[in-house]
């Protein structure tokens, strides 16, 4: 018979064996961002001769001349406004798509359904042809409107069934004691469903935040004026055909990186619950 020795270093060394995986995964995932860091306070010819983390000179003019030279007031005001108007867009429109799916009954509900879900698996590439017609058509290419609509169009359907799947498993009893206090349909989706999706919301926030803050090739497709583009554009700025400002690149990058840290920091409860609890209600 085994000694209770045994397990528990069979235990151990499992769970050493698992932390090891991974500290090395999470290492792998913030090499590159430290790198990046780095590179941005250093200079076009040291940034691939000094190796190290820390330069031996800080060269933080490099953030000016980034947001400068490549124009990043004008394209970070445009992220910004894109990207707040698509989460708010996908937020209201998938919830409410969702509690609807989950909770009414109406004709072709399932068909809809499946559609939503097959739309999932078409890559956004596979969809710039349809896009292109369909926004030239309505006159809407080359506007912020119609670029808005297409990106609200691209992450609807992950989050109709992220939230649809929180809606399936929330107890109906809650909105039976809403409905008995005079709330309507629409009153217990805001009163009731929304305030406990709130774990499921923030990571359709975060998911959609980050799609639309770093989407560029759309935006090269639908917009002719450079004012409209997204931050994105400015970072090719510093890309060019013979030569690359990789410090100001770095920097630029750094930029870029720094409003969704934000949003991931601000909403790191509601991720970690939504993550470790799943579809648990409450």
């Amino acid at each position: 018979m085994k000694s209770t020795f045994y397990y528990k270093t069979k235990r151990t060394t499992i769970n050493v064996l698992i932390h090891i995986f991974l500290l090395t995964v999470a290492l792998s995932c913030l090499l590159p961002l430290v790198w990046m860091v780095s590179s941005s306070l250093k200079t076009q010819e040291t940034i691939f001769q000094d190796m190290s983390i820390l330069p031996r000179e800080f060269h933080f003019e490099n953030y000016y001349l980034a947001w400068k030279e490549g124009g990043f007031g004008r394209y970070f005001l445009n992220s910004i406004f894109y990207t707040t108007s698509v989460v708010l867009g996908i937020v209201l429109v998938s919830s409410l798509a969702a509690y609807a799916f989950s909770r009414f009954q109406f004709p072709g509900k399932n068909i809809i359904f499946v559609l939503f879900l097959a739309a999932m698996m078409i890559p956004i590439p596979g969809s710039f042809v349809p896009l292109y017609v369909l926004l030239n058509k309505l006159h809407l290419r080359n506007t912020a409107l119609g670029y808005v609509l297409c990106m609200i169009n691209v992450g609807l359907s992950t989050s109709i069934f992220l939230l649809k799947t929180f809606f399936d498993k929330m107890p109906k009893e809650l909105e039976d004691a809403a409905r008995i206090d005079g709330c309507s349909k629409l009153g217990i989706w805001w009163n009731v469903a929304l305030p406990l999706s709130k774990p499921v919301l923030a990571v359709v926030v975060v998911f959609n935040a980050l799609n639309v803050w770093n989407e560029y090739f759309l935006a090269l497709l639908i917009f002719d004026d450079k004012r409209l583009m997204p931050l994105q554009l400015a970072l090719m700025t510093f890309q060019g055909e013979f030569i690359t400002r990789y410090h100001l690149l770095m920097a630029g990058m750094t930029i870029t990186v720094i409003p969704i840290l934000v949003v991931y920091v601000l909403m790191q409860k509601y991720i970690i619950k939504g993550v470790t609890q799943g579809a648990i209600v409450g």
